[in-house]
């Protein structure tokens, strides 16, 4: 799978591993159409191109354009990150910051917070496979705080 289609994936809220099983197929929308629109943004925020100027690019209308450039920046961040653990802890960090911003308030919010960072568990072992990598090689990074970040 090409970042292209980790891209995709992350922006169109699949996994990776459900992505990657309509590649190859012939499924011209996981094969080009969602990728495109993903490089389009990449795009548009390398450029710094308005929000205007996107939506006359692209198909995503008006009204949503905001919240498909702030789900393309978390997409970067996970998939351009320096490896596994990191693409996980920006993975949940989306995540939980999707469920504060839908007011994590019940039950109901707590489980599809849940089912969302289980799903970032599942993405995880599809990177460290990709890397031939098993999960303790990162048991340090996963549990870095902040104070031990570099600054």
């Amino acid at each position: 799978m090409e970042r292209r289609h980790l891209l995709a994936a992350e922006l169109f809220a699949y996994s990776f591993a459900n992505y990657e099983d309509h590649l190859g197929i012939g499924n011209m929308r996981f094969e080009r159409s969602m990728p495109d629109e993903a490089l389009l943004l990449e795009r548009a925020e390398d450029e710094g191109w308005s929000d205007e100027q996107v939506v006359a690019a692209s198909e995503i209308p008006a009204t949503e354009v905001g919240e498909v450039r702030r789900r393309f920046r978390c997409a970067r961040a996970v998939v351009d990150a320096p490896d596994a653990a990191a693409a996980f802890r920006a993975g949940v960090r989306c995540s939980i910051e999707d469920a504060i911003a839908e007011d994590l308030t019940d039950e109901a919010a707590v489980e599809r917070l849940v089912i969302q960072v289980c799903y970032r568990a599942a993405d995880l072992a599809f990177l460290l496979d990709r890397e031939g990598k098993a999960l303790s090689e990162y048991s340090e990074a996963l549990r870095v705080e902040p104070r031990d970040e570099p600054a």
